[in-house]
């Protein structure tokens, strides 16, 4: 959770640094990879605007730095992992899908997927208005129902923002929070899934969190290693890394059953592994997919 200081800095900011970053990996992985892609993201690079080329030109300069070929491997694996529960969810009738820390998110904007769900995307104003901002410039229309849920989570309750958007209580949803845990403390993060769990039984959450150091590989260390301090210094620092034991704790809590932890090797097939690029798994985030 950002204290007020932080808020304040982003609202005058636009779009935080991780969204941005975040989109550039998945245009870069595009560009810099070879095939098969492992997630194709055909928005990110237009919803960069004007600092698409600066963003995606480190990748294009060092390409194989130990942190971009991280950065492209963990977006990329956390999209396509995530979009395939999503159809799964679609196929057994689920129709809402809530994308939280939403960023630069593209799904509502380009999967075939978009028009058969009513999409809610929760993320700080600031940011939700600069990407609203790049999606009418570049004249891009959803698919389908999206929802932005501006939640200053300093200030606004996530359950009552989700439900003036016109989040029904008592369907299930489909539920991705990616890339976020980690800048938020334990509280924060129990107090989310608190309002997560009281969505209608058979509601499917996907939840991806960095895990302590000793249960890191070796370049789970190194990446950890280089970004960590870059985080802090532009205000986003890591506040909490969680075990499997650990997010499965908070998951019960909160009314969460049959939890499965999945490390990044085993997220896709393993046939996208077999590849001639720098692209690799690493022990860092694993994903939980949990169900109500």
């Amino acid at each position: 959770m950002l204290n007020r200081d932080q808020s304040d800095a982003r609202s005058r900011a636009g779009a935080s640094e991780t969204a941005l970053t975040a989109a550039a990996a998945r245009a870069a992985h595009l560009i810099v990879d070879d095939e098969p892609w492992i997630f194709t993201d055909t928005l990110a690079a237009t919803l960069l605007g004007e600092r698409a080329d600066e963003l995606i030109d480190y990748h294009r300069a060092n390409g194989d730095h130990p942190v971009l070929v991280g950065a492209r491997t963990q977006v990329a694996v956390r999209g396509r992992y995530t979009e395939d529960r999503v159809a799964a969810a679609v196929e057994r009738g689920v129709d809402q899908y809530v994308i939280l820390g939403a960023g630069l998110d593209s799904f509502a904007y380009r999967s075939a997927l978009a028009p058969r769900v009513r999409v809610f995307e929760v993320d700080h104003p600031a940011t939700q208005l600069w990407k609203q901002q790049r999606l009418s410039t570049a004249g891009i229309a959803p698919l389908g129902d999206v929802a932005y849920v501006p939640v200053n989570f300093e200030h606004d309750s996530l359950a009552n923002c989700l439900v003036r958007a016109g989040f029904d209580l008592t369907r299930p949803a489909v539920v991705s929070w990616l890339g976020v845990t980690v800048y938020l403390s334990r509280a924060a993060i129990s107090e989310t899934l608190g309002v997560v769990g009281t969505f209608a039984p058979g509601s499917e959450l996907v939840v991806e969190y960095i895990v302590p150091d000793r249960l890191r590989d070796a370049d789970g260390r190194t990446y950890a290693e280089l970004v960590a301090p870059f985080a802090a210094e532009r205000g986003e620092p890591w506040l909490t890394v969680l075990t499997p034991a650990e997010m499965s704790a908070l998951l019960a809590d909160h009314g969460f059953g049959s939890v499965e932890h999945v490390r990044q090797e085993d997220a896709i097939d393993a046939g996208l592994w077999d590849r001639k690029d720098a692209l690799h798994p690493a022990d860092l985030a694993l994903f939980a997919r949990a169900t109500r």
